[in-house]
């Protein structure tokens, strides 16, 4: 019989701290609203200046879906501000991106867009 307590302590000692560490985990990820109350839009590119990034924040993208959206490209979509074939295009108007380690870059490829600064670089630790 103590041995059955004793297994059921331990189990539930191991699932509290499997609960505590992701509570933990996801209070270490921050939200940020790119753009800030403005919104994305042009001229974004300087945004990020004296923002530290992790991998797993979340980065809101708000802005009128008719008239904008976001692109998640590479460093050469980035330079050239032109979207790769297949890339991944977000459009609601309320975009969600989680972070990933490294270089994250996203633009807007409505035409003249990204060229008058819609577009961000965010490096992620």
């Amino acid at each position: 019989m103590a041995q059955g307590r004793c297994s059921a302590m331990a189990a539930t000692t191991v699932l509290l701290c499997l609960l505590l560490s992701l509570h933990f985990e996801s209070a270490r990820s921050a939200t940020f609203t790119v753009g800030g109350s403005g919104g994305w839009t042009f001229n974004a590119a300087g945004w990020t200046k004296g923002k530290r990034f992790r991998a797993g924040d979340t980065l809101v993208f708000n802005y009128i879906p008719s008239i904008h959206n976001v692109v998640a490209v590479n460093r050469a979509g980035y330079s050239s501000c032109k979207a790769p074939k297949g890339g991944k295009v977000f459009r609601s108007g309320k975009d969600q991106i989680k972070l990933r380690k490294g270089q994250n870059f996203f633009i807007c490829n409505y035409i003249g867009h990204c060229q008058a600064g819609m577009k961000i670089a965010v490096i992620a630790a």
